[in-house]
């Protein structure tokens, strides 16, 4: 009985403060109306000129609110315009990490020394947008550079050059490649727009020498040099294995027929 008497006396407490605030809040609400009141009348009473005042700033107002919500609307227009820009590249990036795993999986893809040569050409098509392009190879024993392919000429239209003879052969010579500033007209054999060299670590086997690009390419991008550097490599490794692949199985050919001759046995 005492706790229920207890928990009645609580309720009743808290009642009376509810209560009194609700006094107090009808109080300051009467007071605010009041004070609306005066401000309408001393509003009603002013002159035009006051009214033109009032009015004035709330245009101040509500032109700086507007200037705000613009400049925030540009701000946020121009980060979509940042995003969309970031995605597309990121987009790109990854297409073009997509050919540059291809291209190198394809380089390594055989052991037969033509099929090599055209996997060359087709990336050098596809992927970096050459018109006009040949391979070279080079002669240990002449120290020369031969024409081995090319698409857009003819292979015996290049001429043979000697290490560090001309641009092509002083591009090899020093294994850096070359890159013509200005590509808006096309080159020649001796005067080519590029020269990637094919190395393996500072061992030159030869170049891949470019004249011209395709109409609709205006200039080598990002991700052609990051396929020169691919294919400075990854193709010098795979010619240099193709190429004695072929001539380790013409040899194993030639010792083959010439034991089969020997096993012949002798017409009597």
């Amino acid at each position: 009985m005492e706790e229920i008497d207890r928990k009645v006396e609580e309720f009743l407490q808290v009642f009376k403060k509810g209560e009194e605030f609700t006094k107090n809040l009808l109080a300051e609400n009467e007071r605010l109306r009041f004070r609306v009141a005066e401000l309408e009348e001393a509003f009603s009473r002013s002159g035009d000129s006051a009214k033109e005042n009032v009015f004035q700033e709330r245009i101040k107002i509500y032109e700086n609110e507007l200037k705000s919500l613009r400049e925030r609307f540009a701000q946020v227009e121009e980060e979509n315009k940042d995003f969309a820009a970031r995605y597309v590249e990121v987009e790109q990036e990854n297409n073009n990490l997509a050919n540059l795993y291809v291209a190198s999986y394809q380089l390594h893809s055989t052991l037969d020394f033509g099929e090599v040569l055209r996997i060359v050409l087709e990336i050098i098509i596809n992927l970096v947008g050459a018109e006009r392009f040949g391979i070279y190879l080079l002669e240990e024993k002449t120290n020369e550079l031969e024409p081995v392919a090319a698409e857009g000429m003819s292979v015996e239209g290049l001429p043979r050059v000697m290490l560090d003879e001309g641009l092509v052969g002083r591009t090899c010579k020093s294994g850096e490649s070359f890159f013509r500033e200005d590509i808006s007209s096309p080159g020649s054999p001796v005067d080519p727009i590029a020269c990637i060299p094919l190395k393996i670590k500072e061992h030159v086997l030869g170049a891949i020498v470019i004249y011209s690009l395709l109409r609709q390419k205006e200039k080598f991008s990002h991700v052609d040099y990051e396929l020169f550097n691919l294919l400075a490599g990854h193709a010098a490794t795979a010619i240099f294995a193709s190429r004695l692949y072929t001539q380790s199985e013409r040899k194993l050919t030639t010792i083959q027929g010439f034991l089969d001759l020997l096993k012949e046995k002798p017409r009597k």
